[in-house]
């Protein structure tokens, strides 16, 4: 699986890069403004995912992934939900297009270019109006949540960032006093590339109960899974 993510993003990516001028991300925002129906968001998930299974290869949370997502994000019905690697706005557009009325999502991007094409993604998918892009680091975000951004708890998180970051973000999360009882915290990638420390750490911590749903990593028959753990209080 890892040198499978290492031919993808490292060697044809760069290839095509030099071929063609411009980056991965900006030819999947072209290739959805040009094929997608906007103001669709399932239109706009339906074209990223035919241009990342058939053409490039991409870290979005993907079609098999998503649906776990979906059921997780209906189940809980958040109000306020944080996510952790906007990326292109794939995994934003799809907890979006779930939100009900006067809920929001709130989407942390450190990478500029990204951040600039999922702005894009996300007001062509018509689900601006329920997200709030922020960019920069994350630990440096999550402490201006309450005050800056008005948010007293999060009903949902979904981690889909640096896998290093999930641990020490999750910690972060608690000292902040941003989770409440019935939280809960999803993460994506937690066997490939893999999250060993954050599993360690919260399935052995007493205040999260775990969920694993082993399912493949995006766009490849590589055996992957998602870990939702609810915040006991």
């Amino acid at each position: 699986g890892t040198a499978a993510i290492i031919w993808n993003l490292v060697i044809l990516e760069k290839i095509n890069n030099f071929i063609m001028n411009q980056s991965k991300e900006q030819r999947i925002l072209n290739f959805v403004l040009q094929n997608a129906v906007r103001g669709d968001p399932c239109s706009v998930l339906d074209t990223i995912d035919k241009y990342c299974s058939q053409k490039e290869w991409a870290m979005n949370v993907g079609s098999e992934k998503g649906l776990i997502l979906d059921k997780t994000v209906e189940e809980v019905n958040p109000s306020v939900a944080l996510e952790l690697g906007t990326y292109c706005g794939y995994s934003t557009v799809r907890i979006a297009r779930l939100l009900k009325a006067g809920a929001h999502l709130l989407t942390v991007e450190f990478n500029p270019e990204f951040a600039a094409i999922a702005k894009q993604i996300i007001e062509f998918a018509g689900v601006q109006d329920k997200v709030k892009l922020l960019e920069g680091p994350s630990e440096e975000i999550i402490p201006q949540l309450k005050k800056k951004y008005e948010v007293d708890t999060l009903d949902f998180v979904f981690l889909d960032h640096w896998k290093d970051r999930y641990t020490p973000d999750t910690i972060l999360l608690q000292e902040c006093n941003l989770l409440r009882k019935g939280s809960v915290v999803l993460a994506d990638n937690v066997i490939v590339p893999g999250a060993p420390e954050f599993l360690n750490y919260i399935r052995n911590n007493p205040r999260f109960q775990c969920t694993n749903y082993p399912s493949h990593l995006e766009y490849m028959k590589v055996q992957d899974a998602m870990e939702k753990a609810v915040f006991l209080g």
